[in-house]
């Protein structure tokens, strides 16, 4: 009869630590997988992390033939406590010498044969990247496309590549030398992504213009960071004929003092009308859409 011994995780873990480290990912901004794509209820690395290395690794109390006492058991699930507070934080992802540390402590709480881990609602792709960043097997999967071609981005190409060198021609003439783990991959991800952005620009730039600022803040162009899309309509009336976006509301901003908001500018001068738009930092002076021939 197999004796069933508890795991790290239904008797003690901890949390402050955990808690922490997952609270300080949200403000990390450069390097960290969550950048990738935003997706909702993303779960922390950190936590993820912990979870794992603490659902298979035992408890000391566990092994009575090991750890006899109270204190003894004590003693080891501090050790094994540190060791979680050790790793959770996101630079620690980094420390070979530390992960190979937690990698070995599994490979000895299950006699050298570690479980897979299989996600079946994957998401962002968190749980299946740590069970992989601990040494396991891990498989996701998601009903909805953009979460699997996230998690496909974080655990099933890059090992693809992995300690291979770029194929872009720039890094092949200057840099030589070792490529570790996905440097490779990352190099080409970025040659070939200012390339497209590149492309992008000569094909389709003439459709993104700069916007011309205002003399009160300087003036010069500026360059666009987001653009809001409108069905158009041309205006029944035969008078005007003008080519109207269909929009409920102008505001960008409600809050009280920081109002914000696009203003349609009717020029009259051509034939018909034409419409331009200018950001303010006020309330919108109308609702939505108004043909210009209303306001005449």
């Amino acid at each position: 009869m197999t004796t069933y011994r508890k795991k790290l995780i239904e008797v003690a873990l901890p949390l402050d630590a955990i808690n922490l480290a997952a609270g300080r990912e949200k403000s990390i901004r450069y390097g960290h997988p969550s950048t990738i794509h935003l997706w909702w209820a993303r779960r922390p690395l950190a936590a993820c992390r912990a979870v794992l290395f603490s659902s298979i690794v035992d408890d000391p109390s566990g092994h009575p033939e090991n750890f006899p006492t109270k204190e003894a058991q004590d003693i080891e699930r501090l050790r094994l406590h540190g060791l979680i507070e050790q790793m959770v934080p996101w630079e620690a992802t980094q420390d070979e010498h530390l992960m190979n540390q937690v990698r070995a402590e599994i490979l000895k709480a299950t006699d050298g044969n570690p479980p897979s881990v299989y996600d079946p609602f994957c998401g962002g792709g968190s749980i299946p990247l740590e069970a992989q960043r601990l040494g396991l097997k891990a498989f996701g999967s998601d009903l909805n496309p953009v979460p699997v071609l996230i998690t496909k981005s974080l655990i099933e190409i890059p090992p693809l590549f992995a300690n291979r060198p770029p194929v872009n021609p720039e890094s092949r003439k200057v840099k030589l030398g070792t490529w570790k783990g996905a440097q490779g991959l990352a190099d080409d991800v970025r040659y070939y992504g200012e390339w497209m952005r590149k492309e992008a620009v000569k094909r389709i730039g003439h459709l993104y213009p700069k916007a011309k600022l205002p003399k009160e803040k300087g003036g010069g162009e500026a360059t666009v960071i987001a653009w809001i899309w409108a069905r158009t309509v041309r205006c029944p009336n035969p008078a005007c004929g003008c080519l109207m976006p269909l929009v409920k509301s102008f505001a960008l901003a409600n809050k009280k003092g920081r109002e914000a908001s696009v203003e349609p500018v009717v020029d009259r001068q051509t034939a018909p009308p034409t419409i331009r738009f200018e950001v303010r930092d006020s309330a919108p002076s109308q609702e939505g859409t108004t043909p210009p021939c209303q306001q005449c």
